[in-house]
């Protein structure tokens, strides 16, 4: 009887251990049509998050920022956008993550099928200039 509670209790607390390794900050390269583009998401343990693009085009940079809420259960990363530049825009981007530890990541977007591959950086972490990589 201990041996299924315990195994009843790992079961559930799997996801919540898997939400609680998804907040922070992550910081990776590349978005669909521009393997150049940066981008960070800030995951908050609310739930909030606030995604930044940066691409770079002959040393300057083009930004947008996307503010919503974020949600992970079984594989599946979910980005509710609510606003991109301030601006209302409602979407849901779906993402299967496909490896996931406390130092990285692996998913791929269901609607573009882009991997992304994003890195934990310190929630400190500033998008690098432009300069830095044109």
């Amino acid at each position: 009887m201990m041996r299924i509670m315990l195994g009843l209790f790992l079961l559930l607390a799997a996801p919540a251990m898997a939400s609680s390794d998804m907040i922070g900050t992550w910081f990776g390269h590349g978005q669909p049509g521009d393997d150049g583009a940066m981008y960070i998401d800030r995951m908050m343990p609310d739930g909030a998050w606030r995604g930044e693009y940066r691409t770079c085009f002959k040393g300057k940079s083009y930004d947008q920022v996307q503010v919503g809420h974020w949600s992970f259960s079984g594989n599946t990363l979910s980005l509710k956008v609510e606003t991109v530049n301030g601006m209302p825009e409602l979407r849901t981007d779906l993402y299967q993550m496909m490896f996931h530890d406390t130092a990285t990541q692996k998913y791929l977007s269901r609607g573009t099928n882009f991997t992304y591959t994003p890195r934990r950086m310190p929630d400190s972490f500033q998008m690098p200039s432009c300069d830095l990589i044109s």
